[in-house]
């Protein structure tokens, strides 16, 4: 009864979310994720030799269960093992319903455990094939981190922007009393006449990367959450927004599919941390949750071994489960 195992984080919603121009002209809907260390899942497939049949516990995660049928097929196509059923166990602490990826978090850790259960390396754009397939649009967390405008109904990438987003503090909040948001419920995205404002922000957007631009950033989120608010509107919006411009904050940053939210500071800016203080009295006094303060760049952790944060884990139990990331694990109190 052989184990693999398998990890993904997941993110903190959108910098930018619209429809995009891809490399023929064709209209694409595509999105640049806000990387968030600390969260994620972790699972655990142990081979079943003698049954075909593949379970998941918790018995609720069928998205996570697709994606490991899916990777069973695609293991079988490139590795020499006999393939065989098994269990697939999820453990992880992204909140669910908030556009954090939750889904995309257990779909990618369930791809990555099952490939690694048989023995088989899969490349990020075949993780990203399986990932849009178990659930018909995936964030693009298989890529671990870098500055993508990612099509995430085609699992592709649209644009490589860079390695990082330009640096910036985030304090992070929970909109709409941090209900869940059924993302398969909500309304079409963004229409073609949309495309020259979208367009104008991704160039934007690659401005900011490249000039390392903090504010820049702040623009750009806060223009493409205005945007959204025609598909998902918050009631909190205009507050939120005010608030950053008497804290002075660099904008707003607003997931696109779910409740959470976040205001950005420069991390070179006089007196941040009372900017910072000043901005969780503004978002108590308004009612507006605060949750967590985060940095875009996290600095990654040191470590000691050349193998890959997606690649081959270890088989077998002799590990205990950790988080994805080794930093500092994130709180979200107020979810």
């Amino acid at each position: 009864m052989r184990a693999g195992t398998g990890r993904a984080a997941c993110h903190h919603g959108e910098i930018l979310q619209g429809v995009f121009l891809d490399g023929r002209g064709r209209h694409v809907a595509g999105l640049v994720t806000l990387p968030l260390a600390g969260l994620g899942t972790r699972a655990e497939f142990t081979r079943r030799p003698g049954t075909a049949a593949v379970t998941v516990v918790p018995a609720d995660r069928t998205k996570a269960l697709r994606a490991a049928t899916y990777a069973l097929a695609e293991c079988g196509a490139h590795g020499d093992e006999p393939l065989c059923g098994g269990e697939l166990r999820l453990v992880g602490d992204v909140p669910v319903g908030l556009g954090m990826g939750s889904s995309s978090s257990d779909v990618i850790a369930a791809v990555r455990a099952v490939a690694d259960a048989f023995g088989v390396h899969l490349a990020p754009e075949a993780v990203a094939r399986l990932a849009v397939r178990a659930e018909r649009a995936s964030d693009p967390l298989m890529l671990d981190g870098r500055a993508l405008l990612f099509a995430q109904r085609e699992g592709r990438v649209l644009e490589d922007l860079g390695a990082a987003l330009p640096p910036a503090v985030v304090v992070g909040c929970a909109l709409g009393g941090g209900r869940p948001v059924d993302t398969l419920a909500l309304p079409a995205p963004a229409d073609d006449t949309d495309v020259p404002a979208y367009e104008r922000l991704r160039g934007l957007l690659r401005q900011a990367v490249a000039a390392a631009d903090p504010a820049l950033l702040g623009h750009v989120a806060t223009e493409s959450a205005r945007l959204r608010q025609r598909v998902l509107p918050h009631a909190e919006f205009t507050a939120l927004t005010g608030i950053a411009g008497r804290v002075g904050a660099l904008g707003v940053q607003v997931a696109h599919s779910g409740n959470v939210a976040g205001l950005l500071f420069d991390p070179a800016a006089r007196d941040l941390r009372g900017r910072v203080r000043a901005c969780h009295r503004a978002l108590a006094a308004t009612g507006i949750p605060a949750t967590h303060t985060f940095h875009t760049t996290p600095t990654p952790p040191a470590t000691t071994s050349e193998e890959p944060p997606h690649g081959r884990a270890h088989r077998g139990s002799d590990r205990p489960p950790r988080p994805d990331t080794r930093g500092r694990r994130v709180r979200l109190p107020a979810l």
